[in-house]
């Protein structure tokens, strides 16, 4: 993620940090479902739970040797869970953890996309009300047209983001899966019964199918629908600087005390 064009909330969760921490949860969702099933003791998923800790610098210094992530993930971990450790990873491939752990992160990143769509919604909704008598001109192909209403452009603008919600909900119940069904996917090391269970503890729906990972037509929808979204936006902005042009001048952004324009022309007023 870029710093400058990435909020907190969503830099966090594209963190390698954040990326290693939910694939301790599917580990850790894992075994709790063995000790359940009584594939491994008890006190051995709880032990885990309790110990079960990394650190990025120093996974990043075992896989200078393994050349594993996830060999390197898993050994950090066993050095602090201890013997127990053993029973972590059983049966499992290193994208039934990955594979599942994108999914959790993309599908909380819908949750963050979904609910600020939300509240743009509204604010058009508010504000299209507000201007629904300010009149404005209509332009086709950039020229004058016929008259329109300013609260008709936000309006037009609140029924797209209306469908790009839509999309993004679609978007999320689809990469709203998990898998864990081995190296293939043919379960031949671990109880489909366990990809069950560590989807519900994790919200999420294990996959119909798979084979070593989970299909990435799935992913090419989320990232296809961010595209959509964003093109709906880009629209929104680019029309919203242009009619702030000087040889147009129908719209006019806020301008702070003291906020400049430019370092050479104090009249600047840039959008």
């Amino acid at each position: 993620m870029i710093e400058r064009y990435t909020r907190p909330e969503m830099g966090h969760l594209w963190s390698i940090e954040n990326e290693w921490q939910q694939i301790l949860n599917v580990e850790m969702a894992a075994c709790d479902a063995m000790a359940e099933l009584g594939e491994i003791p008890k006190e051995a998923a709880k032990n885990i739970r309790a110990k079960a800790a990394f650190e990025v610098d120093r996974i990043h210094e075992i896989e200078s040797v393994t050349h594993h992530d996830i060999i390197a993930f898993l050994t950090n971990v066993a050095e602090h869970v201890g013997d127990d450790s053993k029973y972590v990873h059983k049966g499992l491939t290193s994208s039934d953890v990955k594979d599942t752990a994108y999914c959790m992160m993309m599908r909380d990143s819908c949750d963050i996309l979904i609910r600020d769509m939300k509240a743009f919604l509204e604010v058009l909704r508010r504000r299209a009300v507000e201007f629904k008598h300010t009149p404005c001109i209509g332009r086709t192909h950039g020229i004058h047209a016929e008259p329109m209403t300013f609260g008709l452009k936000l309006l037009l603008w609140s029924a797209e983001i209306e469908r790009d919600i839509d999309r993004l909900e679609h978007a999320k119940k689809t990469v709203s899966v998990c898998k864990l069904s081995g190296a293939v996917g043919t379960y031949s090391n671990i109880d489909p019964k366990i990809e069950e269970m560590v989807g519900k503890t994790l919200g999420l729906t294990p996959v119909r199918l798979a084979t070593q990972v989970i299909q990435r037509d799935r992913h090419a929808e989320f990232v296809t629908t961010i595209a959509i979204c964003s093109s709906t936006l880009e629209k929104i902005a680019t029309e919203v600087r242009n009619l702030q042009r000087t040889d147009i001048r129908e719209a006019e952004e806020y301008f702070s005390p003291g906020q400049k324009g430019s370092s050479a022309m104090p009249h600047k007023r840039n959008p």
